[in-house]
């Protein structure tokens, strides 16, 4: 029987680091071997990291990236490897390295840039114009990256009816609810629309505001999958393809034998790779066990969506650890809870700095979760501070009543006291704030939103109080105490205050957002949802005025369709109002 031991190296690259990034590589090559595997396959831009922006406009760095190829080269022997670089031609390619015993034995080049939401490929590649099919024995299989495969009549179509049985397609697919099922299904009619196997490898890790969530995948000629990579984790999945079953299948495809007259010889390229060794399942060959995962569900893939990306983001910046200012409130208890579990109870400092108008219940809640968490607490009370700041204002204040400037400076008091404190041990400060505030501007420059990392920017207020239910039923603890989950939201910076004194309720406010922001829906299309229209009116002018403090947030990790930075580019200087 005709089979193929693929490995599919689902590694957790760095954006620059060229020579960890080799070191990383050639350690899963050896591991690969020594399982016997016939191919290794490395994701999209394997070596420089994905997206590596403007590092491709700089001409040493395109060098360097050739370089670790090289040396990668000069470790391979007795098996084919396909590797994610740079290409540099007469211009620069988003490129796939077919590699064997030393040789580079041809390079295949991207043909399909994608240039929509988090995605700026054109503005660095050329696309590549060949779509060839490589013989190793008497196996035949086609190399494509990432968006090529999205496109049915793409270079997966002409790669199948020019006889590859196999399509290996690497890629680096960020992470955004619902994804996983959508590509997945896609990927399934593309391997039975076109009779072939498609091994389908992601990325994974953490890079700035993007997670990559792995879930590689290999899908029979028939559609299903039949092996899946770790969700969030690095991992080595190696599979037996059989070959036999693709033919026995193609026998039976009469409309695929028209579609194969209809290409016309010579249009696609066959480039042989001279293996050694036969490519039969060889005596002594280690039994390989079924490895498929059961899918995520979906607010436990969102919650380590957001481990990963915080995780990453702190320990490929090099930071010592993290702060968090500490309110007793939902979004501060969500994001100490992720930190925990990106970086370990040592590694997270809570900054509890009450004021005046801070409660007893918010007091108590704060030191509840820094127990169940058991993590560090420190106190710091801002009221001398706001006394001394009221005091040296009170001349020009004197005759102007008291309003949201008393309550900025006592947000901004704290996050001067967060900026110090991550100044002097090295900290990183993870803001607290949500999308539902980020979008309405419900938070303070220079206050709250003073940090280095934004953890749940993109998480909805109604999604953070699933996340602390989810959480604390998986533990099967009480994690987020039970009065934050029920007690009304409020900045307490004045007396009594609440959030909806400003905001919609957030069952109200974030379909709203969501359909505004997300949907790029008209004010009659959100009308026609059932909200009012008064209320749809503020809520669309907090959004596009709040632009300039948007701007200005530290960068925090995406999990919807549309993340506000990226995937949102909104003018700050904007006089068109569609209500």
């Amino acid at each position: 029987m005709r089979t193929l031991r693929v490995a599919l190296a689902q590694i957790n690259p760095t954006v620059g680091d060229l020579e960890g990034n080799a070191s990383k590589i050639i350690s899963y090559i050896e591991k690969a071997q020594k399982a016997h595997a016939q191919v290794v396959v490395f994701p999209e831009l394997a070596i420089t990291g994905y997206p590596p922006e403007d590092l491709l406009l700089k001409s040493q760095f395109i060098e360097d990236n050739l370089d670790a190829l090289r040396k990668i080269q000069e470790k391979i022997t007795d098996i084919t490897a396909i590797i994610g670089f740079v290409d540099r031609r007469d211009d620069i390619y988003n490129a796939a390295a077919i590699i064997y015993n030393k040789k580079l034995i041809d390079t295949y080049h991207k043909m399909y840039l994608p240039n929509y939401g988090v995605f700026d490929e054109v503005r660095y590649f050329q696309a590549g114009t060949r779509c060839p099919v490589y013989k190793i024995g008497d196996v035949c299989i086609g190399v494509n990256i990432c968006e090529d495969i999205w496109y049915p009549e793409g270079p997966t179509r002409i790669q199948a009816l020019a006889g590859a049985e196999v399509i290996i397609n690497i890629n680096a697919s960020p992470y955004h609810i619902g994804k996983g099922s959508f590509r997945e299904n896609m990927l399934s009619v593309r391997a039975s629309d076109t009779i072939v196997i498609v091994a389908y490898l992601n990325t994974v890790g953490g890079q700035d505001e993007l997670v990559f969530d792995g879930n590689s995948m290999i899908i029979d000629q028939n559609g299903a999958v039949i092996a899946t990579g770790k969700p969030f984790e690095e991992d080595l999945i190696i599979v037996d393809l059989d070959l036999e079953a693709v033919a026995m299948k193609r026998l039976h495809a009469p409309r695929r034998r028209q579609e194969v007259i209809k290409l016309e010889k010579g249009d696609v390229e066959e480039v042989t790779i001279p293996v050694k060794k036969t490519l039969r399942k060889q005596k002594g060959m280690p039994h390989l066990p079924s490895i498929t995962y059961k899918a995520l569900e979906p607010l436990e893939e969102i919650y380590r969506a957001l481990v990963l990306g915080t995780s990453d983001y702190v320990k490929k910046n090099g930071f010592k650890g993290v702060v968090i200012g500490l309110s007793g409130g939902i979004d501060s208890a969500i994001v100490t809870s992720i930190a925990v579990d990106a970086l370990g109870k040592e590694n997270v400092r809570g900054l509890f700095m009450p004021s005046p108008y801070t409660s007893i219940e918010s007091r108590e809640d704060v030191y509840n979760l820094a127990d169940n968490l058991r993590i560090r607490v420190i106190e710091v009370p801002i009221q001398s501070i706001f006394q001394s700041y009221l005091d040296t204002l009170k001349k020009e204040f004197k005759d102007v009543p008291a309003d949201t400037t008393e309550e900025n400076i006592q947000a901004r008091i704290r996050g001067n006291i967060l900026m110090a404190f991550s100044n002097k041990f090295g900290w990183l400060v993870l803001t607290t704030g949500n999308k539902s505030e980020m979008s309405v501007g419900y938070a303070t420059l220079y206050g709250d939103m003073a940090g280095g990392f934004a953890v749940i920017k993109d998480v909805p207020k109604t999604l953070v109080y699933d996340l602390c239910k989810w959480k604390n039923s998986k533990e099967g603890r009480v994690v987020i105490p039970g009065r934050i989950l029920w007690k009304e939201p409020s900045a307490e910076l004045k007396p009594d205050q609440k959030d909806t004194d400003t905001l919609p309720s957030y069952p109200v406010l974030d379909p709203v957002l969501k359909a505004y922001i997300e949907d790029d829906k008209s004010f009659d299309e959100i009308l026609s949802l059932g909200c009012e229209a008064e209320c749809v009116q503020k809520v669309v002018k907090m959004v596009d005025t709040s632009e300039y403090k948007r701007r200005q947030a530290p960068p925090g990790i995406k999990i919807t369709q549309r993340a506000f930075g990226r995937d949102r580019r909104f003018p700050i200087t904007n006089k068109y109002r569609g209500y």
